[in-house]
């Protein structure tokens, strides 16, 4: 059905719209019935696109999105997320876990069966999850939306404003006057745009009618806080980008080197230090207790500039930076930190350089250098060749009695080598060994060898040892750590991005809420003098400044007798 929306003053209005756009007359029936009651003016009355009386489907899309109370669900949706994301710690803040299966066994063993809910509905990964980001998403398309809705309207509503407005417009806004005047009207308009010029509002006149308007900046307070939050959402959704986003930590045992992962960074830890508190430093109830003063990881940094990604080859590294790192004093280069996060004190062996004996006479055959991870492969011991079958970085057996390892990490390692070499049998021979000085290890290691003896796998010729392990009450021929260190690693490039969000929707906060747009509206008919005036908020402040300029234009009112709603009650 056709609607005519032109407007008694020639303008042609669009459709939806509440009061003209030139004259401000309302057009909608609902307001024309009480002319008492204020105008609604949010928008000065203009159309939106929401507003379409029959949308169609990309509308109805638009319509759900520029919708508030959308916009209020869905942030509340999201701090509800959210929220579930902090009942225990997640996947990304556990050290030293990697695995799926690792990380399952963790919740299972810390939190029992809610831990084994917890990760099974994947809340372990709350904010990387698919319908985290959605959530973010979709509070970002509803910014972008309700701004569009609002604010060009709005903009064209302001930018084209008439001076002269229809009687009812006036007459129904929040701050009113109305009375008989006698006089040179030209002149008294001019004493009383003066006087509002001094309260530093725009004056604007022209036959007869006057509009002066003050801080129209403000009314964009809100948009441009949004715009800020577009920015920051944008930003935080850039930290799922590998490259502009790491938060990991790496634990590095004193000499180690490893890979920072995802990156073609190399972190080595020269020295761990750690220093305690003396007696005569601690408070009276921490007596007797050790109370950490300061730790502190003598770490290089490094970068790999050739065969990074070549199985075989070692890589080339190339030292970039050298940085004692403690507690708020990370090592830093080129966007990526390096934190001081806690330390273990845990001896780890490094290495071992066992020796081949002849099991009946205790002869040395030769040594060799092994590590406690990432073994070689074979080993040249004098005449003979020890290749490695099997290797378990933290030994145990499973129900079955079969060799296993319960980590990757090498806390109780075992190593099954095959000995080739002269007068040995083609095949060679295998033989197992514990370099972790313990009594339990002693007994697997006796055990298996009897064991391989028995199969035929071994005559029992060869042993494997350390020898002199123990020389002046110093361990010989072992390398060990005692402490691990652990290294909180971070790039952060979305981080810049994000503080430049915050700080441009803080600037739109502080514009709307410091400052008011106030608009004032007066025009003569004949010897009758209409004034109205609108803010969109503090009319107080509204209803002062026209009490004072109307004052020192010589008419005298109080800014209580201005108040249209008042005057209604």
């Amino acid at each position: 059905m056709f609607q005519n929306t032109k407007c008694e003053c020639g303008h042609q209005n669009p459709v939806g719209t509440v009061l003209c756009e030139s004259c401000g007359k309302p057009l909608d029936e609902d307001l024309l019935i009480d002319e008492n009651t204020p105008l609604e003016m949010r928008y000065d009355g203009v159309a939106r696109r929401s507003q379409k009386a029959n949308p169609h489907f990309i509308d109805r899309i638009w319509n759900f999105f520029s919708s508030v109370k959308i916009a209020v669900y869905l942030i509340f949706i999201t701090l509800l997320g959210a929220s579930l994301g902090t009942i225990f710690q997640q996947e990304s803040t556990l050290i030293n876990l990697t695995e799926r299966s690792e990380f399952a066994a963790y919740y299972k063993e810390e939190h029992g069966t809610a831990g084994v809910i917890y990760h099974a509905l994947g809340l372990s990964r709350t904010y990387e999850s698919w319908w985290f980001v959605a959530l973010l998403v979709m509070i970002g398309t509803s910014l972008v939306v309700c701004s569009l809705d609002r604010v060009l309207p709005l903009y064209r509503a302001l930018a084209r404003q008439q001076i002269r407005k229809h009687l009812q417009f006036i007459t129904r806004q929040q701050v009113v006057y109305t009375g008989t005047f006698e006089g040179d009207r030209e002149a008294w308009l001019a004493e009383f745009g003066k006087q509002l010029k001094r309260k530093r509002y725009r004056v604007w006149q022209e036959d007869g009618a006057l509009l002066a308007e003050k801080n129209r900046f403000s009314r964009w307070g809100p948009y441009i806080n949004h715009i800020g939050l577009i920015i920051f959402l944008l930003a935080v959704l850039g930290r799922g980008i590998p490259s502009w986003h790491m938060d990991q930590y790496l634990s590095l045992y004193e000499g180690e080197t490893r890979q920072i992962p995802g990156t073609n960074y190399y972190a080595k830890n020269d020295d761990f230090t750690v220093d305690y508190y003396s007696e005569s430093e601690l408070a009276s109830n921490q007596k007797g207790t050790k109370v950490v003063k300061l730790y502190e990881t003598k770490a290089r940094l490094y970068e790999c500039t050739a065969d990074c990604d070549d199985p075989i080859k070692e890589p080339v590294l190339t030292e970039v930076m050298q940085h004692d790192i403690h507690v708020n004093s990370a090592l830093s280069y080129d966007g990526l930190k390096l934190y001081q996060n806690s330390f273990q004190e845990k001896v780890r062996f490094i290495s071992v350089h066992p020796s081949l004996l002849n099991a009946s006479t205790g002869e040395s055959l030769g040594s060799f250098d092994l590590l406690m991870d990432n073994p070689s492969e074979s080993y040249e011991v004098g005449s003979y060749q020890l290749k490695l079958n099997d290797y378990y970085p933290d030994f145990s057996l499973d129900e079955q009695k079969r060799p296993m390892t319960k980590t990757r990490e090498p806390n109780n390692p075992a190593f099954v080598f095959r000995v080739t070499g002269p007068e040995i049998r083609p095949e060679g021979e295998v033989y197992i060994y514990f370099p972790m000085p313990s009594e339990k290890s002693k007994y697997y290691e006796q055990l298996f060898n009897e064991s391989f003896k028995q199969r035929g796998d071994n005559t029992g010729k060869f042993a494997i040892k350390v020898e002199n392990p123990i020389v002046d009450g110093k361990m010989n021929n072992i390398k060990y750590s005692e402490y691990t260190t652990y290294l909180n690693i971070r790039m952060d490039k979305a981080m810049p991005y994000i503080w430049v969000g915050a700080a441009i929707s803080m600037i739109g906060l502080i514009m709307g809420f410091y400052w008011q747009h106030r608009r004032i509206w007066l025009r003569f008919d004949d010897d009758k003098l209409s004034l109205g005036g609108h803010t969109n908020k503090n009319s107080f402040g509204l209803r002062a400044d026209v009490a004072w300029a109307l004052g020192r234009a010589g008419i005298e009112v109080t800014p209580k007798s201005l108040d249209n709603r008042r005057n209604l009650r």
